[in-house]
């Protein structure tokens, strides 16, 4: 069995629900894993052995704004990165990186210790000249650059992971990489971990409906597009029977909350910030839809969404804007509101709560596609087919020099 090392900076674990799907799934097969990730709320210790998995967690800056923040937090990111890779180099070993982007620069890392033999596995998580793009409006000499360290990335990898076949096509057409070497693993939700608590009618703050969203609170998510459909849904159609509730936190959370205040939809309008998942699937199973208001973009076109098949997985109807990945994932599953309008979006979602019926159909159809066609269970053997292939019928054993590695040197001395 082989000794991993998973570097991921977006999350901290075991919070990175893909992340720790993949390191649990591969101590379970028998490999050692070690996982390199930053500090967060609820996930202070610097090292923590959880379910046998050893985390070893590095202070990050704030999520970078502009040029400047973005070049901080990312050198910041990669500094402790190669510090604790020398750490659990010293102090268990590892056969192969796994590494997950944001940003796309750990292949650094993953270069330099292929030079002492060791394996080197990209994670596609995000098309990172897309969010570039998606984030900033424009393509300049800053999407350039993520094009580059794309192409780098899949350049050094020996093999990679795509979270669908849209990203599959990016790593062989834009990253050159052989098709046999690019894997599709699905980011399907952990069946184990999805709680279906009763619904509580607190969260609907003495309304008849509750719609509900849960993801990060970012500038490319669209929660700009779900207010104004939740005015639209108030003011317009004049609904004051319904109620929204917005779980999770990230970076436009403050002026999220504060855009919803400006338009006075604040009493129609719960947010949550992050919040343990005990409460997250409360205020999920308590909400008669779900939404995903992602704005049409080519990053979100092509990316598939956790939130979306955890909405499935609990039986409950979809709107969203029209997107290729989206479309895939939830099928049947989901109303398709016409792309950047809030006014369709917000008559989708009143069309499915004044419709029982349609709803608990919709739901039955996501529910029974999660449990028998994407759920993590059906991943799970993909990765461990993709590690197969990335270590071969023997693990790589090669250290680095005995002062980095003295176990392993006294080992082979003996």
């Amino acid at each position: 069995m082989a000794r991993i090392l998973i570097i991921v900076e977006n999350l901290p674990v075991p919070f990175d629900r893909r992340v720790w799907s993949e390191a649990t799934a591969l101590h379970r097969a028998g490999h050692t894993v070690s996982v390199i990730c930053p500090t967060g709320r609820d996930a202070e210790a610097r090292y923590a052995e959880i379910d046998g998995i050893h985390v070893y967690r590095h202070p990050l800056p704030h999520e970078g704004h502009g040029a400047a923040g973005y070049l901080v937090e990312y050198a910041s990111a990669l500094f402790w990165e190669f510090v604790l890779s020398l750490r659990v180099l010293r102090e268990r070993g590892f056969d192969a990186i796994h590494a997950c982007n944001p940003p796309d620069l750990i292949f650094l890392i993953g270069g330099f210790y292929k030079l002492f033999g060791k394996k080197f596995l990209f994670d596609h998580h995000d098309i990172n000249p897309e969010l570039y793009e998606a984030k900033f409006g424009r393509r300049d000499w800053g999407w350039r650059l993520m094009l580059l360290v794309e192409r780098l990335t899949f350049r050094v990898a020996d093999v990679s992971l795509a979270t669908n076949n849209s990203y599959r096509q990016i790593a062989i057409e834009r990253g050159g990489m052989e098709p046999e070497r690019v894997h599709v693993v699905r980011s399907g939700p952990n069946l184990a971990r999805i709680q279906e608590p009763p619904p509580d009618p607190a969260w609907r703050k003495g309304r008849r409906y509750l719609v509900g969203y849960v993801g990060v609170i970012g500038q490319q998510e669209g929660l700009d597009l779900l207010l104004e459909a939740v005015r639209h849904v108030v003011e317009v159609r004049g609904r004051h029977d319904v109620q929204f509730v917005v779980v999770g936190g990230g970076p436009a959370l403050a002026e999220t909350e504060a855009a919803c205040a400006a338009m006075g939809m604040a009493d129609h309008v719960t947010f949550t910030g992050r919040v343990p998942d005990a409460t997250l699937f409360s205020a999920l199973a308590s909400s008669d839809v779900c939404v995903n208001p992602d704005r049409p973009n080519a990053m979100n076109d092509k990316s598939t969404m956790n939130k979306i098949m955890e909405y499935m997985a609990l039986g409950k109807p979809i709107v969203q804007f029209d997107l290729t990945e989206g479309r895939f994932s939830a099928q049947d599953a989901s109303l398709y509101a016409r792309n950047t309008v809030p006014a369709d979006f917000g008559d989708k979602v009143l069309e499915l709560l004044d419709d029982p019926e349609r709803r608990a159909r919709m739901g039955a159809f996501g529910r029974r596609r999660v449990r028998e066609q994407l759920a993590w269970q059906y991943e799970e053997p993909k990765l461990l087919a993709a590690y197969a292939r990335l270590l071969g019928p023997q693990p790589i054993a090669t250290a680095l020099p005995g002062a980095l590695d003295p176990a392993r040197e006294a080992s082979r001395r003996a």
